[in-house]
């Protein structure tokens, strides 16, 4: 139990909502149309968590922007179909709520897709801040989204946890000097956290409340 943490700040895609379909489907839209007949669904997983940018740049440098515009297109276009709440991740965050921790998001997305998110499954009401790509020099796992959001919430990182599935988050975390937990139900598997070291991996989402105190 940490009683010392009063601010959770959480990663969307992977982590509060299931988008591991939708991403997987967008890159293999984007990149069989660049590079046809190049990649299968296995070979996109590393993709998930960089920004586009970062991704497409390795890919086709020529191509960047086009790209990241087909990405978003057809992710835009069929996110409400493919997007799922993982189990137990809208209780949590309402109980943080009840119990007054400070909630935000901390993502390597843009905020207009971001909200779409929240508001499919109805967790549009709970988050104090939220650090989007659009809103950052520097994504994930550079410190700087993790201190936006800590100055927006008025918290400190000795008093913050970071919660995400992907590498980027629980370096990030690190980098910020917050406390870091992964999730188990990451696309990559809870093996590609541990080798990180996070503070904590989760089962479940509920799994935050007692080492929380809740």
């Amino acid at each position: 139990m940490n009683n010392s943490i009063n601010t959770v700040l959480f990663d969307l895609d992977g982590t509060l909502i299931d988008t591991n379909e939708l991403i997987i489907s967008s890159f293999l839209h984007t990149l069989e149309i660049y590079q046809p007949g190049q990649y299968k669904r296995a070979d996109v997983m590393p993709f998930m968590g960089p920004s586009l940018i970062e991704t497409f740049s390795a890919i086709n440098e020529e191509k960047v922007d086009e790209m990241v515009k087909t990405y978003r297109q057809y992710n835009i276009s069929n996110h409400d179909l493919l997007v799922r709440e993982f189990e137990g991740v809208y209780e949590t965050v309402s109980a943080l709520k009840e119990r007054n921790f400070k909630v935000g998001i901390v993502s390597t997305k843009m905020l207009n897709v971001i909200l779409m998110g929240l508001k499919l499954t109805k967790m549009d009401h709970f988050f104090e801040t939220i650090v989007a790509l659009d809103r950052v020099s520097h994504p994930k796992p550079h410190p700087e989204p993790i201190f936006k959001a800590l100055e927006q919430l008025n918290s400190s990182p000795e008093t913050a946890i970071m919660v995400g599935d992907n590498y980027h988050d629980v370096l990030a975390g690190k980098n910020a000097g917050t406390k870091t937990a992964g999730v188990a139900w990451a696309a990559k598997g809870r093996e590609s956290l541990e080798i990180y070291h996070p503070d904590y991996i989760l089962d479940n989402m509920r799994d935050l409340l007692p080492i929380l105190g809740v």
